[in-house]
């Protein structure tokens, strides 16, 4: 249960940092809490949270500032999860009693497809999409080997319902009834490939998926993984267009992972509490597209000109890095899956009624003169609620000049997209 205890620690002291630095928190505590594989244990942690509406819902993935104890089904496991319950019933009595106790209340209520979820991201990405509290039913579609990493999830005692679906015969099934899409479908990168050598293949795969949901799921909320996002995204925008049933708000370039290499390779440099750290990251997901703000970094943190040299072409390049260690093997397919599951988390937590749900990402945007352009948004139940141009306020000199060098080339991805969604011809099958 080790997962359990540092997925608590993350989800409570990430949000204390974003949200209650500024005010006063009210302390309770969650005692004894099982984990390890070597017998039980007993640990006491004390949480903070500013009031009963931030206690909505346990991620297990991002600082989602909330806890929710689903079921006696959860991934707490039977028994630990009964005693955190009951621990948490007797706290929440004494110092909030309404408040808190209708909090704890299930709440798994949100349908997830997952295309290409057999896939090196899509395996792991529907893991951990299973553990999330909110999800009722996890859809996993792909052309092959699916059936097998459904019945593998399925074992595993939390509230959501597992269903596979395969090949193109059932994409339409897998997308009925969805509140939220998810595309990492795709072929992986390899050595010496860079994210343009896949537009081709990738391309046709995701013109043929985002058709299927315009078909059968045109409200639900779009993640685009597939790369290039670049041009992905705006592939997607127009087949919606084509299909009459395009909503800007509900269309999602993943852009998560960018963030979160930011924020470890700034943590690790600055010797920072890495759950205290947030850099905004704006531009694209590719290459010299990827511009992270270290001067928006929080908390506030100073760098030498080399230090931030370094830094940000390594955050450029991380996807490379993986690539070449893994020698051939695969890509950055776990910490996409996590970062691609803190954004779903959010999407959720939106859905699910959260007023204050922020993330970076590649949407459409007139925070530019480019038509997409990733920064961060806010997310509502109705998709993005807002852009956030103040993270483009105040740049250094060095991030104005790299502004500037990035949009030709994010200009010629999103052409390309747009020039590919155009052409009448037949897509690839998936």
């Amino acid at each position: 249960m080790t997962i359990v205890f540092i997925h608590l620690r993350m989800d409570v002291q990430g949000y204390s940092n974003s949200k209650m630095a500024a005010t006063g928190a009210t302390t309770f505590s969650v005692a004894s809490v099982s984990y390890g594989s070597q017998g039980s244990k007993s640990k006491s942690l004390n949480f903070r949270f500013n009031s009963p509406n931030y206690l909505k819902s346990f991620s297990g993935l991002k600082a989602a500032g909330s806890v929710r104890c689903e079921s006696e089904a959860s991934f707490f496991g039977q028994d630990s999860g009964a005693a955190l319950r009951a621990s948490v019933a007797v706290r929440a009595e004494k110092q909030n009693k309404e408040g808190l106790e209708r909090c704890f209340q299930p709440q798994a209520s949100f349908k997830v497809a997952i295309l290409g979820a057999a896939g090196g991201i899509g395996q792991p990405l529907s893991l951990l999409i299973k553990m999330s509290p909110l999800v009722s039913a996890l859809h996993l579609y792909d052309i092959a080997n699916v059936k097998g990493v459904a019945a593998d999830l399925s074992h595993c005692n939390t509230p959501s319902q597992v269903l596979d679906f395969t090949g193109q015969a059932e994409l339409g099934n897998s997308l009925k009834g969805v509140d939220v899409v998810v595309i990492p479908a795709g072929v992986p990168r390899k050595p010496g490939m860079t994210r343009d050598d896949l537009f081709n293949i990738n391309a046709s795969i995701v013109k043929t998926l985002i058709e299927a949901v315009a078909d059968n799921c045109p409200d639900a909320f779009i993640h685009i993984i597939s790369n290039p996002v670049n041009s992905t995204v705006p592939i997607a925008a127009e087949i919606l267009k084509q299909k009459g049933v395009y909503n800007p708000k509900k269309l999602f370039g993943v852009t998560t992972l960018d963030v979160v290499r930011a924020n470890t390779f700034v943590a690790q440099k600055k010797n920072l509490k890495l759950i205290d750290v947030d850099v905004p990251v704006i531009g694209g997901h590719a290459g010299i597209t990827i511009l992270p703000l270290l001067s928006k970094t929080r908390p506030s943190v100073s760098f030498t000109d080399k230090e931030v040299e370094d830094l940000i072409v390594r955050i450029q390049n991380a996807g490379t890095e993986v690539v070449e260690a893994k020698a051939g093997a695969g890509s950055a397919t776990l910490s996409m899956a996590y970062a691609a599951a803190r954004f779903v988390e959010s999407s959720l937590r939106a859905l699910d009624g959260d007023s204050d749900v922020y993330e970076c990402s590649y949407v459409q945007s007139e925070l530019t003169d480019l038509p997409f352009f990733a920064s961060r948004i806010k997310i509502g139940k109705e998709g993005v609620e807002a852009i956030i141009s103040s993270d483009l306020q105040g740049l250094t000199e060095y991030e104005t000049k790299a502004l500037d060098a990035l949009k030709p080339e994010l200009k010629s991805s999103i052409e390309k997209g747009v020039t590919f969604a155009q052409k009448k011809e037949t897509p690839a099958s998936v």
